[in-house]
């Protein structure tokens, strides 16, 4: 093969070059001092890659972050030396924890500078090592192009995650050679063993309840359909984690929704119920299991994961399958032989009516004002399968989990590891941009009030995201813990703030609308959902909405509660 011609560049050239040449058309940033000559060269290359410029860094990487979870791309977020790095930190580690691929890079002070406390140096390696899958500390610019191309390859492959690069500002400037390649493929994964696969199939066999339980790393090529298919296959029912959801269309009888905390009556319960768990892309983390001590008693468990350590890292597994997951999950699914398991199937419908019978009675309970499930099931009337949802931290995030209808996969952003607040919009932007589609963001008047500054991006971009504000003037889910868990003492949750998000929306150059009633929020959804750009509403809802079910912190399923009653008494 004859080797294709360099050319002499200076590294930031040979930055955009290699970014462009990944196939990347979309970046996300904020200038200063130390990245002028990336930004000068970014200013060179617009009609090739377009550069968004948020409010506030941490905005730009929970954009990249967003981006990155409807289009299954590699996010690209820049960000100047000292304070334009460390605000980065937030939005690396919440896609990091969220196994989310992105590449930040960095600009830093010269070489020669180095260590010498110059302005606005920090040692932003150090910093981000612990919430990074890899770093790099650019020295050489003929070595630059070859390290985007490995953050990239390691970002995006086996568990993806967050990579960032360091480039100090005299490799920026040095000149060396640029030779093109080809996109960097995904690095090759290991293949589950055969005896693993056998042991699982065997299990399966031997199965009366199979419960499948799916978590973010389900979200592989065909891997929805597989899942359906081996449901069916093995006369199972399936449920998911936080970070599950919109792998599976919501409409799938067989889907009994998020599990966990607050999960779905019925998901929680069948997966209590079952005799055989197959945890597919999951942790099994506090949130979803509640006691691991009472978590799987009576149940075989297998894990298939394509990092090994997660295998038995929170519950002891009887099958850990390590490998790529995709091939693994199809290798099962052609071994299995076809199961029909009646009494589980009445088991699990009964349950499934169990959980509409709460829902029913805590609605009638409600009224005629604005609740969570009304509000819910109008935005679900109105959005189509498309719509993207993306959420901030809190209530309203667990509210949008158990009533949002997703039928489309990638249709969902949210925070799950890192729970951060104040993530929302940012990452509202980000998915629009990436997807294409219309996109709602559901936030809190707390959350919302850390990055509102966003709304200036979005306004600038004109940028069609509806920003549905659930205002009820306290921090919700704190203060729910403290009605029920700390004799109601509201220690710093209720805001008491004057904030006026409408008059504000209209002070960025948005929409905004206010809805005290049903009606009053139907008419102003469906006139967001037809603007030309940022739309807010200001929807109140009651400060004692709970969100419900719920586990208790360090409790089991036995210990669920499913009404207002049974968590006060």
């Amino acid at each position: 093969m004859q080797r294709q011609e360099g050319k002499q560049m200076c590294g930031a050239q040979i930055l955009i070059e290699t970014l462009i040449e990944q196939g990347v058309t979309d970046v996300f940033g904020y200038p200063g001092g130390q990245v002028l000559n990336i930004y000068d060269e970014l200013y060179k290359a617009s009609d090739r890659i377009r550069h968004y410029l948020t409010a506030h860094e941490q905005g730009a990487a929970h954009a990249a972050d967003g981006y990155s979870r409807v289009t299954g791309k590699v996010g690209v977020v820049i960000a100047t030396s000292g304070p334009g790095a460390t605000n980065l930190v937030t939005g690396i580690a919440t896609a990091m924890l969220d196994s989310i691929p992105m590449v930040a890079i960095t600009g830093n002070v010269p070489t020669s500078l180095i260590g010498k406390d110059s302005f606005q140096e920090i040692n932003i390696t150090g910093i981000t090592l612990p919430i990074t899958k890899h770093n790099y500390f650019v020295t050489d610019v003929n070595e630059l192009a070859d390290t985007i191309r490995e953050a990239f390859q390691l970002a995006k492959s086996g568990r993806p995650g967050v990579v960032l690069v360091d480039i100090p500002k005299d490799v920026q400037t040095a000149m060396g050679e640029y030779i093109p390649a080809e996109v960097v493929p995904y690095a090759e994964e290991e293949e589950a063993t055969e005896e693993a696969i056998d042991r699982a199939v065997e299990l399966i066999r031997k199965a009366e309840r199979p419960y499948i339980y799916i978590g973010g790393g389900a979200a592989g090529e065909g891997m929805s359909d597989m899942i359906k298919a081996l449901a069916e296959k093995i006369d199972g029912y399936i449920g998911c984690t936080f970070m599950g959801l919109s792998a599976l269309p919501n409409s799938y009888e067989r889907f009994l929704g998020m599990e966990g905390m607050h999960g779905q009556y019925a998901s929680s319960m069948a997966n209590k119920e079952a005799d055989l768990i197959i945890g597919v892309g999951v942790r099994f983390s506090d949130r979803a299991t509640g006691n691991t001590e009472k978590y799987g008693k009576g149940a075989k468990i297998i894990q298939l994961d394509t990092d090994l350590s997660e295998i038995n890292k929170n519950i002891r597994v009887d099958v850990g399958i390590v490998g790529n997951i995709v091939s693994a999950f199809r290798r099962i699914l052609e071994r299995c032989e076809a199961a029909e398991h009646p009494a589980w199937r009445k088991t699990v419908e009964a349950l499934k009516a169990e959980g509409q019978q709460i829902r029913d009675r805590e609605e009638e309970l409600a009224g005629p004002a604005l609740t969570p499930k009304k509000m819910f099931d109008i935005i679900n009337e109105i959005k189509d399968k498309d719509t993207v949802i993306a959420t901030d931290v809190g209530q309203h995030q667990m509210w949008t989990a158990q009533y949002v209808d997703f039928e489309r996969t990638r249709r969902f952003a949210s925070s799950g590891g890192l729970g951060t607040m104040g993530y929302g919009l940012g990452a509202a932007i980000g998915a629009q941009i990436g997807s294409g589609d219309r996109t709602v963001l559901i936030t809190g008047d707390g959350s919302f009030g850390m990055n509102l500054n966003e709304l200036a991006t979005a306004v600038t971009y004109n940028v069609p995201v509806v920003i549905v504000i659930m205002d009820n003037g306290v921090l919700g889910m704190v203060r729910q813990w403290q009605t029920l868990f700390y004799g109601k003492r509201y220690s710093n949750t209720v805001l008491g703030r004057k904030t006026d998000f409408v008059k504000l929306a209209e002070a960025f150059g948005a929409e905004g609308r206010r809805a005290w009633t049903p009606e009053e929020f139907r008419k102003a959804f469906e006139e967001a959902m037809q603007h030309n750009g940022p739309f807010v509403i200001d929807a109140m809802i009651d400060k004692d909405e709970f969100v419900l079910p719920m586990l208790p912190p360090g409790g089991s399923i036995d210990d669920i509660i499913t009404t207002r009653e049974e968590a006060e008494e």
